[in-house]
């Protein structure tokens, strides 16, 4: 398994670090970026180490998480090479990999359960990028 890089602001903090449990007990390597308090911060800065880890190959796939997701796949989508998509259920976690290839992954913290984003990423994480037609579609997402 690669290395994940982890990333959130102030409002998705928590669930942050409910994930990074999750990932340890599945022996999964990760780098967290930050935030480290619930204190205030914006969440661009952020999303802007975890994809200059991605871009440097020090990891293979991100997870992004503020109140909504929303913000930070904004932020990240902005990179070229970055395919970060905001997942609310598994077919939507399944989606984002199958379709999409998609190597960031967003949780809204305020919209969605611990448990839940456990299973999203579950399903992320297990599964791949089916290629095919969506090879040519992903290749015009990164040009």
């Amino acid at each position: 398994m690669n290395t994940l890089v982890l990333g959130s602001d102030h409002g998705g903090f928590k669930l942050k670090e409910s994930i990074k449990s999750h990932l340890q007990s599945l022996n999964i390597p990760f780098i967290d970026t930050g935030t480290f308090s619930e204190d205030s911060i914006d969440y661009p800065d952020i999303v802007d180490t975890v994809v200059n880890h991605i871009q440097q190959k020090e990891a293979s796939q991100g997870i992004l998480c503020c109140g909504t997701g929303i913000g930070v796949s904004i932020r990240a989508n902005r990179t070229k090479g970055i395919r970060a998509a905001v997942v609310h259920s598994d077919f939507t976690a399944q989606m984002a990999k199958e379709h999409n290839n998609a190597n960031i992954i967003c949780i809204g913290a305020r919209t969605t359960s611990e448990k839940d984003a456990k299973g999203f990423i579950d399903t992320w994480l297990n599964t791949n990028f089916e290629g095919g037609r969506h090879s040519r579609r992903v290749e015009k997402l990164d040009s």
